[in-house]
């Protein structure tokens, strides 16, 4: 692991995490408190960017490793959300939404697993 790496993924998180923020406050805004929405769609979009930026990477050797630590660990590492989804999955079955609790963790990792599968598909064909 070089020094410059660590550079790279810090400044990276901190671009993620400030979009995580930017896009996670604009949905909250508009659909409101009662599902965690904000939290499900960055989740899905980060999975469905990663999967493409892997598969231009790793499988097609279209985007060097210094981006694909860049962009992967440090921008989507900051920009998904898993620890907020697990509070927030708990948060919503004490409140009694039991069914919404768990629909938000398992629905977030199935259509997660599904968004990184399209973008699999999506890095390899572009």
């Amino acid at each position: 692991m070089r020094a410059s790496d660590v550079l790279i993924v810090a400044v990276g998180g901190g671009v993620g995490a400030a979009a995580r923020y930017a896009l996670g406050g604009w949905l909250a805004d508009r659909f409101g408190p009662a599902f965690p929405w904000h939290t499900f769609v960055i989740n899905v979009t980060g999975s469905f960017l990663l999967g493409v930026l892997l598969a231009l990477s790793v499988e097609r050797g279209l985007v060097p490793q210094e981006w694909r630590i860049a962009l992967g660990t440090g921008v989507l590492g900051g920009y998904t959300t898993f620890s907020t989804l697990a509070y927030e999955s708990i948060a919503l079955a004490q409140q009694g939404s039991y069914a919404l609790g768990l629909a938000n963790m398992f629905g977030s990792g199935a259509v997660g697993l599904l968004a990184a599968w399209l973008g699999l598909v999506v890095g390899r064909v572009i």
